[in-house]
């Protein structure tokens, strides 16, 4: 009699588990980062860390961020994340004090 679907699934399950998954990058490289023992996928780093430069979370930066302290935003203009700088930009909007009115012309 011919097998049934539940015999083939479970003769290639065990084959499949065997086979553990590899690192995409260069075979023998470690992750860059001090005391990390992953293996390397790319630009120097692990899956792990690699995920954290693109997100700008290490000493060197994918990009530039933001000079505002605590902020790892990608700049935009002049140091600064796009949310910092529209919130200088309304800062400088904001005239300092009102316009003083004209004088009133003297009677004749």
């Amino acid at each position: 009699m011919a097998e049934t679907k539940t015999d083939r699934r479970k003769s290639k399950a065990p084959d499949a588990k065997a086979k553990a998954p590899q690192a995409k990058g260069k075979e023998g490289l470690k992750c860059g980062i001090e005391g990390c023992k992953r293996a390397y996928q790319a630009k120097g780093y692990c899956f792990f860390h690699y995920d954290k430069w693109k997100n700008g979370e290490l000493p060197k930066a994918r990009y530039k961020t933001c000079s505002k302290e605590g902020c790892h935003k990608k700049v935009v203009a002049h140091g600064l994340c796009a949310e910092h700088q529209k919130k200088t930009g309304e800062a400088a909007a904001a005239p300092a004090a009102p316009p003083t009115p004209p004088a009133a012309p003297a009677p004749a």
